[in-house]
């Protein structure tokens, strides 16, 4: 569940089967008989139209018989239909009816947009620009997620070349774990230039540690050097040649990644990754 600001209001957007449902109760807050404009909409008999047209290219079971027999009747002074009819009497998906905390009418984004520019032209554009921007911001948000995750998974390659190459036997839990830390420092001081204690000392009032305000470009390059630094581990470097070489390795690779052309190449291709 999300919520996005459109000139003023707040609108709620839910996650229904894996797909978008924007609140069109929301979208009508604060009009005079507000709820009876989604109700009006429905009647209309584009809105009929267009909304089987959705319903059977995106749901396979939308009962396209039932659906004839209501748009016949709609644009009939007499015809009248809810969304609890619509939804029973066809099977449709587009439209749902919510209830609890955050109920509500909500629709998927084709049909909310929809229904928005009916409301009001420049209600839709504004939505669709909120809307756009949550979009990128999830993205944004879930490739850093994303990096995290392949950083965490690197440093589990990272831990296991220590823990085969670098611990003694018969060694206290104490002495292994200032071991993993002394490594885990080895990457922080080529990449950061400082231990993750120095950055603590740093940042007393901060939850967290240096790798969870790391910038994806740095969440990047730890990445890779966690890999390289359990291959040099393997081949026995001693740890002051690999702090050289991983230094050398992290300057080379944020040059690339902060430059302006670098920047551009590395969002182009985690947007096509995604």
């Amino acid at each position: 569940m999300a919520k996005i600001t459109v000139q003023g209001k707040e609108v709620t957007i839910i996650n229904f089967d894996e797909k978008d449902y924007i609140s069109m109760t929301d979208m009508v807050k604060g009009i005079e008989n507000g709820l009876a404009l989604i109700e009006k909409w429905l009647r209309n008999k584009n809105t009929i139209e267009f909304l089987g047209i959705w319903e059977e290219i995106y749901n396979p079971n939308f009962n396209s018989p039932e659906f004839e027999g209501i748009k016949n009747e709609a644009g009939l002074n007499r015809f009248v239909l809810s969304v609890k009819q619509w939804v029973e009497k066809t099977n449709s998906i587009g439209i749902i009816a919510k209830a609890g905390r955050y109920g509500g009418t909500y629709a998927h984004k084709d049909i909310a947009f929809e229904f928005a520019s009916w409301v009001s032209p420049r209600f839709k554009l504004y939505l669709i620009k909120e809307f756009q921007r949550l979009k990128e911001d999830e993205q944004k948000q879930l490739g850093w997620d994303i990096k995290r995750t392949l950083a965490a998974v690197n440093y589990r390659i990272h831990t296991d070349a220590i823990k085969a190459n670098l611990i003694p036997a018969a060694l206290t839990a104490t002495q292994i774990s200032n071991i993993y830390a002394n490594e885990a420092d080895v990457l922080n001081m080529a990449l950061y230039g400082m231990t993750a204690k120095q950055w603590r000392d740093a940042n007393p009032n901060v939850k967290g540690n240096i790798r969870d305000f790391s910038t994806a470009s740095q969440l990047v390059c730890l990445s890779n050097m966690e890999s390289l630094n359990a291959v040099f581990i393997s081949d026995g470097f001693p740890q002051a040649e690999r702090l050289t070489r991983l230094n050398k390795i992290a300057i080379e690779q944020m040059r690339i990644l902060t430059d302006d052309g670098g920047i551009k190449r590395f969002k182009e291709k985690n947007r096509t990754l995604k």
